[in-house]
């Protein structure tokens, strides 16, 4: 998996980028809101990745922000929701808006989106409720914005457990000295207890 790169920006033309990193052009598909954040072509810039893997392509997705990423991938990981259908939700608010909309379960401001009617944006809230953190970490800029409770949730739903479950069992394990690998060791020591 390519988790982020580093390299020249030779072009932006929303939604596609061109980074080229060690002699490779890399074609990148990004959140509009992350063209706001870029510098000028021809200037260095880092960005956090997802790859999708097709049948017939492989498609790179590009985030300014650790929490931007994380928030694309709990949305391709609902039902019905693909990257196509996730760049537009990410691109018509961030991820902080996603959350502030999902925790007052705000369904017309969803479906107000592009693509997304009213039954997928009831299916969104419904589905994210239980992934989302409780807060989205103020001044995420990176890997050392980290939210060691949100990264063990999710590390716990990626392994199968319900999303109640998991968030019960990281509470119960949580110590504000532990960063997200040790509350991860930590809460699933005391699950399989």
């Amino acid at each position: 998996m390519i988790g982020a790169l580093r390299g020249l920006l030779l072009e932006k033309h929303p939604p596609h980028l061109l980074l080229e990193a060690q002699g490779v052009a890399y074609e990148l598909e990004a959140p509009l809101n992350v063209f706001d954040q870029l510098p000028a072509t021809g200037a260095e810039v880092r960005l956090y990745t997802h790859l999708v893997v097709r049948q017939d392509a492989l498609r790179l997705y590009a985030f300014s922000t650790a929490s931007q990423l994380r928030s694309f991938r709990e949305l391709i990981r609902l039902s019905g929701v693909g990257p196509r259908l996730a760049l537009a939700i990410l691109s018509g608010m961030d991820e902080r808006g996603l959350a502030e909309c999902v925790r007052a379960g705000d369904a017309q401001r969803l479906a107000r989106l592009p693509g997304i009617g009213r039954k997928i944006a009831q299916r969104i809230l419904m589905e994210l409720r239980d992934r989302l953190p409780e807060e989205t970490p103020p001044g995420d800029s990176g890997p050392a914005a980290e939210n060691p409770r949100a990264d063990a949730v999710s590390a716990l739903i990626g392994l199968g457990y319900r999303p109640e479950d998991a968030r019960r069992a990281v509470e119960a394990a949580y110590r504000p000295e532990l960063n997200s690998g040790q509350l991860i060791r930590a809460t699933l020591q005391r699950m399989l207890r």
